[in-house]
Parts: structure tokens; C-alpha cells; sequence
């Protein structure tokens, strides 16, 4: 079973973990999770599809992430979920953290802090193995096809990553 770290308000640790899948986040309780954005030397982008059979958002277009694990760094997290999801290490890459937002949802007990890492490293199709349980296909793309994708509501966490992005100074 995968335990999570409990976070208040302000993102410090209150010293409590539960069970990720079968607690519901009260009000003021957060988790955190973690996204990476893997760019190639030719400004491409690594971008998963999600697996049909998903309970939430089948078949949409993401990167790779998840949920900080109990006792896990930001960082840790990040380099865990990255090689469990394509198989790539990025603990060596140039590249870290830019970018962290909060979601609050009081109703649905969806409260979490993500931590968005950009990542530079050369890497090829043939190095990326998907991890199958999770993943239907993925992709080397510009940023414009991830931005197409994203209009279309089926690019997770577009417009924070869209943020993200401008906030390096690197979207105008």
C-alpha cells in the first residue's frame, strides 16, 4: 500500500501520512505531486497518452508524474515517477523545479501542491520504454502540438505547464 505525506496550507509537512487511494483529503489537507517536462536538444517534448481503460481522463495527453510518495523528496519523486513511466533517468539532467501551483477543491477533497520540473537531456524514441500499465502511447513533439492538444481539453495540466513555461520566459 502507498502512503502519502499530509501537507497544510502553506506546504509544510504536518507529520501525518495516509494511505494514498483510500483517504480522502480534508479541508486544508494537500498532497503533493510532481510533473516533468523532458525536452530534447531540439526543443521537443516528451508527452504520454494515458491508458483507455482509466478511470479519470482515458486516453488524454500528459507528462509524466504522480503523487510524492511518504518520506520522498520533490525531487525524488520527480526522477522515480519519470523512470517508472518512460524509463528515462533524468537524475543527471540539466534542469530542476520552475514552477509550483496549488489546487484547492474543499467539495471533492482534490487538494494537492504540484512541483513542475523542466529537464533538458538528448534522449530518442528508442530510449523511452512505456510503462505499459499505465500508458498507451507516447510522443516527441514542439511545444505548438502539445498547445493544439491542450485546446482541445485533452492535454493535462496545459495551462499550468503553459505557465510554467512563460514563467522561464520561454512562452510569450
Amino acid at each position: 500500500m502507498e502512503y502519502i505525506d499530509i501537507y497544510d496550507e502553506q506546504r509544510k509537512k504536518t507529520g501525518r501520512t495516509v494511505p494514498r487511494k483510500e483517504y480522502r483529503l480534508q479541508p486544508g489537507e494537500y498532497m503533493l505531486v510532481v510533473i516533468a517536462l523532458i525536452e530534447t536538444p531540439d526543443h521537443r517534448f516528451l508527452i504520454t497518452q494515458r491508458k483507455w481503460n482509466k478511470k479519470w481522463a482515458a486516453g488524454d495527453w500528459e507528462i509524466s508524474g504522480g503523487g510524492v510518495r511518504a518520506g520522498e523528496t520533490s525531487y525524488q519523486a520527480v526522477c522515480r515517477e519519470v523512470f517508472e513511466e518512460t524509463g528515462l533517468d533524468v537524475s543527471e539532467a540539466e534542469g530542476g523545479c520552475v514552477y509550483t501551483y496549488q489546487n484547492t477543491d474543499p467539495d471533492g477533497g482534490d487538494n494537492y501542491f504540484t512541483d513542475i520540473y523542466h529537464f533538458h537531456m538528448p534522449f530518442t524514441e528508442e530510449n523511452v520504454k512505456l510503462q505499459e500499465e499505465e500508458t498507451e502511447d507516447f510522443r516527441i513533439v514542439p511545444f505548438s502540438e502539445i498547445r493544439k492538444i491542450g485546446e482541445t481539453g485533452h492535454f493535462l495540466h496545459y495551462n499550468r505547464i503553459a505557465e510554467a513555461l512563460r514563467a522561464e520566459g520561454l512562452l510569450v
